[in-house]
């Protein structure tokens, strides 16, 4: 099937113009972030000409109503021919083709319904239709059966109507952490209806959290955790196989640690599974092959110095296809079902991939990807050769970007470290620059040599205001296997950090860097790090923009989502145990020697990284009369999801590093935004 341009499709809306459109200037600036689309899932059709994709499309600042970014759908052919399907101000949720690649299927909260139903629109064109919806909740997730005879759901029980009437009769106490309800399975049969059904549930104990057919629709693997909390989520996942005619589960799965996506190979005698190497691997990047029947599993390429992120099989053999980190790069690759010898079908240095989906023929992959030029867009695979088809951002082709690459380094005691630098624009060799070191999170993560430019990250952004920016990917950072990942553990603050300044060092000594001019930042792992960056380590660093941080870990501990994990991921210990050092491995212990002016910023409804975190050091250094200064933003949770919230941080972590590192103040920057003066300027422009 082949998309030409003339091809139409009823659109629900039409996307208006941004306001805030991409800077005219030839680099990157704070503008410009609010404005950047990026593609965030891709499914190849069935018989791998085309690539339908979701873009994600930020609302346009000072105009739209406050939210997340809405979700479009567009189809692709091979040659580049993209066709709009559903745009405008609408949130298309997840996208799978029908086996007969006639129909694509999505998720969406239209104005006429009360919950997010399942749509589908024809590839041939025609007005996106309604499948089903149920009773008095949303689909949360669905899997259509590979024959389109059935469609599994998991959606959250409805609601009593007795709940909304005692609520406004005063009655809300909340139990913390009981009562919880559980996702729920349906299987219901593909047929469509206007009117919302109520089907049976399907009896599985626990929360189910993920499902996944076999090819002949004959099974189910359901994935289960005890209960709604998103520890159990992390710590205590299961994958199961499911008689679809019986509705009894035949076979559990027996692993430890984190558990991500499992899917059946074609023939049906085998699952592969994405899992943790034990319980306290921090990362779920190993692969395992397990016996559909027996239940055995056995990891599938062992001692792989990397990560494991997205699989899908092929469709005609017992060959799995799937995408690795590797240090900072990815490859894609292939592994046959009995030997645990891979080949590359993408090398590394390509792109950096995120996703694939497998064609029925098998001759063709989409892959969702990015490089250092360009966030994630679609590109399809074939016979060994990765295209690009998609150009979600053509302004970026008009702007200057600074070199980006990859170095790599021994720290102190000799381990590796290194992570992805960005020079300055116009980088003038033997003159030193500012620098901002952006640390990542987690710490189970790393950045990659792609994209590195965000509202929260600034990357390209920073370069062309004559930054260095570097990412670090410290001690404990995921991509060079599982024992790497592990040797941050029981060290909160310890060499992990250390590394940030032989980072520094090093930047220093090759002469990119001016000493007295480096600041740090990052959110979440990369928080704490900033925190300790200005207080700990405060000789080391001018300035520093902390976001959703830790600052206390004996607190943190107590007020936290996630505190099975950090024992066992993180400080394989509990704060009872080492009381003193807990508190000595705490930003505010070290807050009375701080000399580094600290922006903090944070999600008023962080569940993960309690807001009272930041207050904490807040307070500890504000009545010091430091140079502190706290942000909170109403509505957002660990990390900021709305654009006019992400555009506020990204001006004020830019002028509070410009004030210090380039301008040289001494005193605070002004507090104060003045949003009014953008707003009406956005309405005159529009009148």
């Amino acid at each position: 099937m082949k998309l030409i341009k003339t091809t139409l499709a009823l659109a629900i809306g039409l996307a208006s113009a941004s306001t805030f459109a991409a800077s005219a200037n030839d680099t990157i600036t704070v503008e410009d972030i609010p404005t950047i689309q990026r593609v965030i899932q891709t499914a190849v059709s069935p018989d791998g000409e085309s690539v339908a994709f979701r873009r994600s499309v930020p609302r346009e600042l000072y105009v739209d109503s406050n939210g997340k970014n809405y979700s479009e759908l567009y189809v692709v052919d091979d040659e580049g021919n993209e066709v709009p399907f559903i745009t405008g101000k609408i949130n298309v949720g997840k996208i799978e083709w029908s086996a007969d690649g006639k129909f694509i299927y999505f998720t969406a909260k239209k104005k006429e319904d009360k919950f997010t139903s399942l749509y589908r629109i024809a590839v041939d064109g025609g007005e996106a239709q309604k499948v089903l919806s149920l009773k008095g909740t949303s689909i949360n997730k669905y899997r259509l059966s590979p024959n389109g005879k059935q469609v599994a759901i998991l959606a959250m029980p409805a609601k009593d109507a007795s709940e909304k009437e005692l609520k406004k009769l005063g009655f809300m106490a909340e139990v913390y952490e009981l009562g919880l309800k559980n996702k729920q399975l349906h299987l219901v049969d593909l047929v469509q209806t206007n009117k919302p059904l109520t089907p049976a549930v399907v009896p599985v104990e626990g929360y189910v959290s993920d499902i996944n057919w076999s090819d002949d629709a004959s099974k189910l693997l359901v994935k289960t955790q005890p209960t709604a909390l998103i520890d159990d989520q992390y710590m205590k996942s299961q994958w199961h196989v499911m008689d679809v005619a019986t509705q009894k589960i035949t076979t559990s799965f027996k692993t430890e640690g984190k558990l991500g996506e499992a899917e059946f190979s074609h023939d049906g005698k085998y699952i592969a599974i994405l899992g943790a190497e034990d319980k306290h691997d921090p990362a779920k990047g190993r692969l395992y092959l397990a016996n559909a029947k027996t239940g055995k599993v056995e990891e599938w390429i062992p001692n792989f110095m990397g990560h494991f992120k997205d699989f899908e099989w092929s469709n005609r053999k017992n060959v799995l296809n799937f995408i690795a980190d590797v240090g900072v790069e990815t490859f894609i690759g292939q592994v046959k079902v009995g030997s645990s010898k891979y080949k590359k079908l993408v090398k590394e240095g390509k792109f950096i991939a995120h996703s694939l989906s497998v064609s029925d023929s098998d001759k063709t992959i989409g892959v969702r990807a990015e490089s250092p030029k360009h966030p994630s867009e679609v590109f399809m695979v074939r016979s060994k050769k990765p295209t690009r088809l998609t150009d979600s951002n053509p302004w970026l082709n008009t702007k200057r970007l600074a070199k980006q690459e990859a170095i790599s380094f021994k720290a102190r005691d000799g381990v590796e470290i290194g992570g992805v630098l960005i020079y300055p624009l116009d980088y003038q060799e033997g003159k030193r620059y500012p620098l901002i070191m952006a640390v990542h999170g987690g710490p189970e993560s790393h950045d990659r040599n792609g994209w590195l430019t965000s509202y929260s990250d600034p990357g390209q952004m920073g370069a062309a205001r004559g930054y260095a920016v570097f990412y670090p990917n410290y001690r404990g950072s995921t991509g060079k296997g599982v024992d790497y990942s592990k040797l941050g553990q029981g060290d909160y603050a310890g060499k992990e950090f250390d590394d940030l300044v032989d980072m520094k060092e090093y930047l220093v000594n090759m002469g990119l860097v001016d000493t007295k001019r480096v600041g740090i930042t990052g959110g979440s792992y990369g928080g704490y790090a900033s925190a300790w960056g200005a207080t700990k380590l405060t000789e080391h660093f001018a300035a520093s923009v902390m976001f959703v941080g830790v600052t206390n870990q004996l607190s943190k501990f107590g007020t936290t989502d996630i505190s099975n994990e950090m024992f066992l991921v993180h400080a394989r210990s509990y704060p009872w145990q080492k009381w003193q050092w807990y508190l000595e491995r705490s930003p505010i212990y070290w807050a009375g020697q701080s000399k580094t002016p600290l922006l903090i910023m944070h999600g008023k409804d962080d569940p993960r990284v309690h807001p009272a975190q930041s207050m904490e050091l807040y307070r500890y250094m504000k009545v010091q009369d430091k140079d502190v200064r706290l942000v909170y933003y109403p509505g957002e949770g660990h990390g900021n999801r709305k654009v006019a919230a992400q555009y506020d941080y990204s001006l004020r972590l830019m002028r509070w590093m410009d004030n210090y590192l380039i301008h040289g103040n001494k005193d605070m920057p002004a507090y104060e935004i003045d949003h009014a003066a953008k707003l009406k300027a956005v309405k005159e422009q529009n009148k």
